[in-house]
């Protein structure tokens, strides 16, 4: 991903998705990086879908896999998913392990928590792939710098939020 958690890898500054405590043991950090593949491209066509989700985990595994361990002091969960909506085995186990901690503090069945999370997640996937297919149309983020004219920002978007 590009904006997320920091680490460190090969001298690039790679950055990690998402994290999250307590997922695998109460105050132990783990760090997810995410990965959506087509898995009918060229590069994966020759594999079937297990081999091609195996393959784009051990990926993500040699690139942070040693460094969040040794340096975060974090756990590492790849989270590989195709674009018709297989899970990795890793992710797999990851969201098996956020349904269980939901389902024991909301005191729902285990099955209603993962229900909730494969359909918030195939959501998730759907636009992610509407995006990445037709680009991003919502409201243009203004960059602020040093050169930024404050009011005209702020009047800029008064407007635009009362008209």
């Amino acid at each position: 991903g590009s904006s997320g958690i920091n680490a460190e890898y090969g001298g690039t500054n790679a950055r990690l998705d998402v994290g999250a405590t307590g997922v695998w043991s109460p105050n132990v950090k783990s760090l997810c990086d995410i990965r959506v593949f087509n898995s009918l491209a060229p590069s994966n066509a020759s594999l079937s879908v297990e081999d091609a989700l195996r393959k784009h985990e051990q990926e993500k595994i040699r690139a942070y896999g040693e460094r969040v361990l040794q340096v975060e002091k974090c756990a590492f969960s790849p989270l590989i998913f195709s674009t018709n909506g297989v899970m990795g085995p890793s992710a797999e186990r990851f969201y098996a392990q956020v349904a269980r901690l939901i389902s024991l503090k909301t005191k729902q069945s285990y099955s209603d928590s993962i229900r909730y999370i494969r359909q918030r997640l195939s959501f998730s996937l759907l636009k992610t792939i509407i995006v990445s297919r037709r680009g991003f149309r919502g409201t243009k983020v203004t960059r602020v710098t040093e050169e930024t004219d404050y009011n005209l920002l702020y009047m800029t978007r008064f407007n635009a939020d009362n008209f």
